[in-house]
């Protein structure tokens, strides 16, 4: 996909800035609906009230633990099972924006995107690690579709999923300009002034909204770091940028032979789903953290850096659960997961290295945003919206000039290694 439209008149453009405002706040209110509806199932079904199901899972006994995502990934499987085999003779549409965006009409079969969405919700209240913004950023482009299709022409609904797409990232990750280049680096590959004025406009809206839901401004995550001074730390970043450009392709890699193994059990839906609950419990017995996306590791981490041995345990058992969890087939995102990945990447390079660095913390806080920035751009593929995503999301714009050109040394790394990216593979499975 290289052009959407022509540069409209000025007119025209009026009328798509007001459209993408609209979208803006339906996309905001979407993602507010599926995060509060999260919260309240976590308070009723975990009783935690604190937002962190790394809280939650250490106060449960073990066999809850252990139970908790299997009956998760159980229910979610019936649930989907029994709509696949409800809408068996239905002709089929996309359940996913980046299917629609490859389709000529960009239309969404709605009753299976919010069944998806649905089955994404029990998974991730259950502790499964996969991440809860994918399914968030689905609804805000469902409700981006559903709005198009009835006020605007056919012609325009490819972008009003797009639109709704760096919308529902803006107000997941508190990050409108990562997410907008997020659509115009992955999912239109490349920049285009005409269609991605609507997009930028529909991200700030959104996260103007979800601020002002949300009570006030706020970063993703808290993180204080002084800025790289010398040629040294900046080759430690770029050295980073190299690690991370080797381990991208591997974690695909690692996703895709995991879904395999998967499929070579012959399980239905709910079975399989419920073994990777089983997993991921059996996991949490051995640390907590492995429930969940991995969100409230890493702000936890960016404080204050465990030892070597501790960030690598954690390390190989999250990344197991979320091997078992996108695996298993649980619907839901591994953005986030990846985050984490490449922070403890980060962290353990940092770490390698802590006998010649003085100030080990800082260092390893550092280098911990510079492996989530450049293990997201050797996944992505797209450099430019992963140095800014980590910029918006601390406020540490000072190192952008480092993770930049680290983020470019990963993406050219990893796409020499393995052409496809993590998002051409998900389309190129589920199309």
């Amino acid at each position: 996909m290289h052009r959407l439209h022509a540069y409209p008149d000025i007119q025209a453009m009026f009328r798509r800035l007001l459209i993408a405002t609209v979208v803006g706040i339906l996309a905001s209110l979407a993602v507010a609906l599926f995060r509060h509806t999260m919260y309240l199932l976590e308070w009723v079904l975990l009783s935690n009230d604190s937002g962190s199901l790394v809280n939650a899972a250490a106060s449960l006994p073990a066999w809850r633990r252990v139970l908790t995502p299997v009956s998760g990934g159980l229910a979610a499987g019936l649930l989907l099972w029994g709509w696949q085999r409800y809408t068996r003779q239905r002709p089929q549409a996309p359940t996913d924006y980046m299917e629609a965006l490859e389709t000529e009409d960009g239309k969404f079969d709605y009753g299976a995107s919010l069944v998806k969405s649905l089955a994404s919700l029990l998974v991730v209240v259950s502790g499964s690690a996969i991440g809860r913004e994918g399914a968030m950023i689905l609804l805000a482009t469902l409700a981006a579709s559903f709005f198009a299709q009835r006020f605007t022409p056919k012609a325009e609904w490819k972008l009003w999923i797009a639109c709704g797409a760096a919308a529902g990232m803006a107000s997941a990750y508190h990050a409108p300009l990562a997410g907008s280049l997020f659509i115009a680096e992955i999912l239109f590959g490349t920049l285009m002034l005409a269609s991605l004025g609507p997009v930028v406009v529909s991200a700030v809206i959104a996260l103007l909204m979800t601020n002002l839901l949300s009570g006030g401004p706020a970063l993703l995550y808290t993180v204080h770091v002084a800025a790289p001074h010398d040629a040294a730390t900046y080759g430690l970043m770029l050295a980073t940028g190299l690690v991370a450009g080797l381990c991208g392709p591997l974690f695909i890699w690692l996703m895709g032979f995991s879904h395999q193994l998967f499929l070579r059990l012959k399980l239905s839906p709910p079975f399989q789903l419920a073994l990777g609950g089983l997993i991921v419990g059996l996991l949490s017995l051995l640390t907590p953290a492995v429930w969940g996306n991995g969100y409230s590791v890493v702000q936890n981490y960016l404080l204050a850096p465990p030892v070597f041995a501790l960030i690598g345990g954690v390390f190989i058992c999250k990344l197991l659960a979320v091997l078992a969890s996108s695996g298993s087939g649980a619907p839901g995102g591994v953005f986030t997961p990846t985050l984490f990945v490449g922070m403890a990447v980060g962290m353990l390079f940092a770490r390698m290295w802590g006998i010649w660095l003085p100030d080990g913390n800082e260092m390893a806080i550092l280098l911990g945003l510079t492996g989530m920035a450049t293990l997201l751009a050797a996944t992505t593929h797209a450099p430019i919206m992963s140095t800014l995503m980590i910029c918006e999301m601390t406020g540490q714009y000072a190192l952008l000039p480092g993770l930049l050109i680290s983020c470019v040394v990963a993406s050219v790394l990893s796409r020499t290694l393995r052409p496809d990216s993590i998002y051409r593979q998900h389309v190129a499975e589920h199309g």
